[in-house]
């Protein structure tokens, strides 16, 4: 079933995405009490040109999709501070706004190919900020453990025609999850992309998947993502690998003063 999904998919997304909006059980989040609990999820916006949706999974660190962190025209991710995080944005207003430093996408995904199972199991991607979001301002999200209860899932993103406040889908469902991918009908439309595919564990909304692709099987529009087992911590090794360096501190000592730069004190040979 899903190899025959994926054949619709791959027509409907060149050409017009399936991006009909339906609005049934969809909450537009405009201001603070709205936002309550949904801070962490914030507008991906990749220069002037796009934007996606990304989620906070820690202080400094924003899950999203591999095609939302790599420049097509090079095969290589956003160069540093080319994309900006804005959590909670809403009417122009972010709760915080930090650029992105560093990003690690999922080593198997290729920005050049065309879409398959295989590019969406590895549509995932992480980035860096400059500088963390405390979480008296955005609580990140726990990646899902565990058995899934039922079917139900929920999405919070941004979107072409809602793309300057979060629109959260309250309710929708799971149609299959096989072979490291899952399908969902979810509504999603362009900039939904890298979007938290949500399922409850407890009383809490934790990470299930993230929203790669879309599309129509003929009977109403389908959303795909992937399974998340091992992929986020991977792309965290990664990210500790090739993070930057930190600049070694020359300090000059201060001639005839005994003294360093830092005010340290050295032994003079025969006494101090």
């Amino acid at each position: 079933m899903i190899g025959a999904m994926f054949r619709a998919v791959l027509c409907l997304c060149v050409l017009a995405g399936a991006a009909l909006a339906q609005d049934s059980g969809k909450r537009r989040l405009t201001d603070r009490d709205d936002l309550y609990g949904w801070e962490a999820i914030g507008r991906l916006d990749i220069g002037t040109r796009s934007f996606c949706t990304g989620t906070l999974i820690a202080q400094d660190l924003v899950l999203t999709a591999a095609h939302c962190a790599m420049d097509r025209t090079t095969g290589q991710p956003y160069a540093p501070g080319e994309v900006k995080f804005r959590a909670g944005l809403s009417n122009g207003h972010a709760l915080a706004d930090r650029k992105v430093v560093q990003i690690a996408a999922h080593p198997d995904y290729d920005p050049g190919a065309g879409l398959s199972p295989e590019s969406v199991r590895a549509d995932v991607a992480l980035m860096r900020l400059e500088e963390p979001i405390p979480y008296g301002i955005a609580n990140p999200f726990a990646l899902h453990s565990g058995r899934v209860a039922g079917n139900e899932i929920s999405i919070a993103s941004y979107g072409r025609g809602r793309s300057e406040a979060i629109t959260r889908e309250r309710s929708c469902r799971i149609l299959e999850r096989r072979q490291g991918l899952i399908t969902f009908n979810c509504d999603i439309t362009f900039g939904s992309s890298g979007s938290a595919i949500l399922a409850r564990n407890g009383p809490r909304w934790q990470i299930l998947s993230v929203v790669s692709a879309v599309g129509n099987d003929g009977r109403g529009k389908i959303g795909f993502g992937m399974e998340l087992s091992g992929i986020v911590s991977e792309l965290k090794a990664i990210m500790r690998r090739d993070a930057p360096r930190p600049k070694a501190a020359i300090k000059r000592l201060q001639v005839g003063s005994g003294k360093s730069g830092s005010g340290a004190k050295f032994i003079r040979p025969g006494g101090s």
